[in-house]
C-alpha cells in the first residue's frame, strides 16, 4: 500500500504524531512518504503560507497513491488535490476554537466556515480525542475514527540517566495561549520551586528535564490528550493539570494525579505547592498512573492501526 503523509510539520503535536506513525508503519511493511512543505514562519502566516505553497507542490506531483492522510485542518487543501483512491484527515482538537483562542473571534468565525466545509472532503475523520470525537458528531453531524496517539517506550532507552533536581517543575509542549503557558508564568514567583520550559529543545532534552522533574504540570486552556502526560506517567513523573479534553480520561484526580480548573491561576498554584510539599502522595499517584501507561504503547496499539489503513480499501 502507498500512502502520502501531509503535516505542515512533522514535530511536536500532531505533526511529530504523523511522523512516528509513519516510521511504525514502514516497520510492517507500509510504504510511507512524508510531503514536505516550506512555510512563513510568523505566527498569522504559518497556515496560510503552507496551504498555499502545498497546492502548488501537489500540482506537480502525479504519483498516485493508495491513501493520502492530512494531519489538521490545512493540509486538507493538497489531500483534496492529491490523486488517491481514499483520502484520511485527521485532527487533534477543534480547529475553529483554536482559531478563535490564538488570533480572534473574525478568524475563528472565517475558521469555522472552513473546517465545516473540509471536513467533508475526505473519506475518513480520525481523531486522538474522544471529546474531539463528541463534539465534531455534536457540532456538525459527523462522525470520527478514534485513534489514540501511542507512546513509542522503546524511544525512552535514548534517555540517559539524570539526578532528580529537588522542587523542580517541568512543562512540556509549545509556548502559546491556548497551552496556558502565560498563566503558569504569572504564579511563577509564589511556586515553592523552579520551573524548567520545556518548549524550543529536543525531544531527548525535554525527557532529561522531565524525568529529574518533581511534577509536569499542564495547565492548557484547551487540549485533547498531550502526549507529555503520558511520558510522564511512563517516567512516574506525577502531573497536575486542568480538566479539559481528554485529559480526565487517564488524570483521575486525587488517583493518577491532580486536576484544576482551566484558567484559574490560583487552584494551579496551591496544587503545585502541595504536591511539593506531599511528595510521598505524588509518587503514589504516579504509581499508578504508570499502571494506565499499557494501554497507549505501540505494542498495544499498532494492531489497530495496521487494520485501520488495510480496511480503507
Amino acid at each position: 500500500m502507498r500512502i502520502l503523509f501531509i503535516s505542515p510539520r512533522y514535530e511536536g503535536g500532531i505533526g511529530g504524531h504523523a511522523f512516528r506513525v509513519a516510521e511504525k508503519l514502514r516497520e510492517v511493511g507500509f510504504d510511507v512518504k512524508l510531503m514536505h512543505v516550506p512555510h512563513i514562519p510568523i505566527k498569522n502566516l504559518k497556515n496560510p503560507s503552507f496551504v498555499i505553497f502545498s497546492i502548488i507542490k501537489t500540482i506537480f506531483d502525479r504519483k498516485k497513491y493508495d491513501v493520502v492522510h492530512g494531519f489538521n485542518v490545512p493540509s486538507a487543501f493538497p489531500m483534496k488535490i492529491i490523486r488517491a483512491k481514499k483520502r484520511i484527515l485527521s485532527v487533534h482538537g477543534i480547529f475553529s476554537d483554536q482559531i478563535y483562542a490564538i488570533h480572534s473571534s473574525v478568524l475563528g468565525k472565517i475558521a469555522g466556515f472552513t473546517e465545516e466545509q473540509v471536513l467533508k472532503w475526505a473519506d475518513v475523520l480520525t481523531t486522538d480525542s474522544k471529546s474531539v470525537q463528541k463534539t465534531y458528531k455534536e457540532k456538525l453531524g459527523l462522525d470520527f475514527v478514534y485513534l489514540p496517539a501511542p507512546l513509542d517506550i522503546k524511544k525512552f532507552n535514548e534517555v540517559p540517566d539524570v539526578n532528580k533536581i529537588d522542587n523542580q517543575i517541568v512543562y512540556v509542549g509549545r509556548d502559546s495561549f491556548e497551552k496556558g503557558t502565560d498563566i503558569l508564568r504569572k504564579i511563577e514567583p509564589q511556586i515553592k520551586g523552579k520551573i524548567v520550559y520545556c518548549t524550543n529543545m529536543s525531544w531527548i532534552e525535554a525527557m532529561k528535564n522531565l524525568k529529574a522533574s518533581s511534577i509536569l504540570v499542564v495547565p492548557s486552556r484547551m487540549e485533547s490528550l498531550p502526549q507529555s502526560i503520558k511520558e510522564a506517567f511512563f517516567l512516574k513523573i506525577p502531573v497536575i493539570a486542568t480538566s479539559v479534553g481528554d485529559i480526565p480520561e487517564v488524570v483521575k484526580n486525587n488517583e493518577t494525579g491532580i486536576l484544576v480548573p482551566p484558567n484559574d491561576s490560583q487552584s494551579l498554584l496551591d496544587a503545585i505547592n502541595l504536591s511539593l510539599e506531599d511528595k510521598e502522595k505524588a509518587s503514589k499517584m504516579a504509581e499508578k498512573a504508570y499502571d494506565l501507561i499499557e494501554n497507549f504503547t505501540w505494542e498495544k496499539l499498532i494492531p489497530k492501526y495496521v487494520d485501520f489503513y488495510k480496511n480503507l480499501s
